[in-house]
């Protein structure tokens, strides 16, 4: 393709997206960041870090940073992979309910400081308190590292939220694939200690790069199928990974699909991973599970990153906001 061909294209995708949107994008693009698959896992790391690291924090009313024996570390070994870092904040009123992030990044990327955004919106806006989790990365730790990780936060966050201002009503949340891992966590998770609620953000549930999402938004903005064939490389052991249904939550059976949560699912009409989302929620509400689709027009990938940029990502934080705190509060009623 030549120069001014990638040109015409690059400026197509981009007037797709909502004006306030498209300038954000537009901001990031100048940096001159090359793709994510085109970087070394460290150097994507650092960058991924310093260009979703805040230095505005919004206000709550208190946040911990602490470490608990991970999975792996349950025998009080010296190996610091054996530590599950996290970060508790804690909203305003307390006893409230709790939520469980898992921040985005495929895998790979992705810090407790990179998401601080996402926490502390959820934390204010449901009425949270939220623990974020600084689950272990790939390739270094490929699936189901983080998957165990997950579920060990949730069963720790249920015995000791009360002590950070819980109610005992404790409901998992995730971004792109960290939505992946709060999906995975409730599939895995048995009755008694199901979350209540399971908030999906543009969250990965296949490793199936033909939908039609990813036709349409191939080349991003902000996340790419390349970026996405990198991730899914990386994270998987071998391709008998993919059909497994705690990395590929898609690939659930609709008996298990039955067990889940209840589900609140964001989807951006220009993201690649739109499809995954969507086909997600249909499958839970096709298993007689209480699910909830919220599809936002011209939205790329991440766009609820910019909620203090973007008006329209600004309400649909309102919206997910409500529709989860909805739902633990009717888990809390039935308690």
């Amino acid at each position: 393709m030549t120069d001014s061909a990638e040109e015409e294209t690059r400026s197509g995708r981009l007037a797709e997206l909502d004006p306030e949107l498209r300038e954000v994008v537009v901001e990031i693009e100048a940096l001159g960041v090359p793709p994510w698959h085109a970087l070394s896992v460290e150097s994507a790391r650092r960058i991924e870090d310093e260009l979703f690291t805040s230095d505005d924090d919004l206000p709550v009313a208190s946040t911990l940073d602490l470490a608990i024996d991970g999975p792996a570390g349950s025998g009080g070994g010296d190996d610091p992979d054996d530590d599950l870092p996290l970060r508790v904040y804690r909203p305003t009123e307390t006893p409230a309910p709790t939520l469980v992030f898992f921040h985005g990044g495929g895998w790979c990327l992705g810090t407790l400081d990179s998401a601080d955004d996402l926490a502390r919106r959820l934390c204010r806006r449901v009425g949270a308190v939220v623990v974020s989790v600084d689950y272990r990365l790939a390739p270094e730790h490929p699936f189901p590292a983080a998957v165990d990780d997950a579920i060990h936060a949730l069963r720790w966050t249920r015995e000791h939220a009360a002590e950070f201002g819980g109610n005992g009503v404790v409901g998992v949340a995730g971004s792109s694939a960290g939505g992946n891992l709060a999906a995975a966590t409730a599939l895995a998770t048995p009755d008694g200690e199901a979350p209540a609620v399971q908030t999906l953000l543009y969250p990965i549930t296949d490793r199936d790069f033909g939908t039609d999402s990813y036709e349409a938004n191939a080349d991003g903005p902000l996340l790419t199928r390349a970026d996405m064939r990198r991730f899914w490389r990386e994270y998987l052991r071998s391709d008998v990974d993919a059909v497994n249904p705690y990395a590929a939550p898609l690939r659930a059976d609709e008996a298990t699909l039955a067990d889940s949560a209840p589900a609140v699912v964001v989807t951006g009409e220009r993201d690649p991973l739109r499809d995954d989302g969507a086909a997600y929620a249909a499958r839970l509400a096709d298993a007689g599970v209480d699910a909830e689709h919220l599809e936002y027009e011209r939205m790329c990938h991440g766009f609820l990153s910019f909620a203090d940029e973007v008006a329209a990502a600004d309400a649909a934080f309102d919206d997910l906001a409500a529709a989860t705190r909805e739902r633990l509060t009717a888990a809390g009623s039935e308690e």
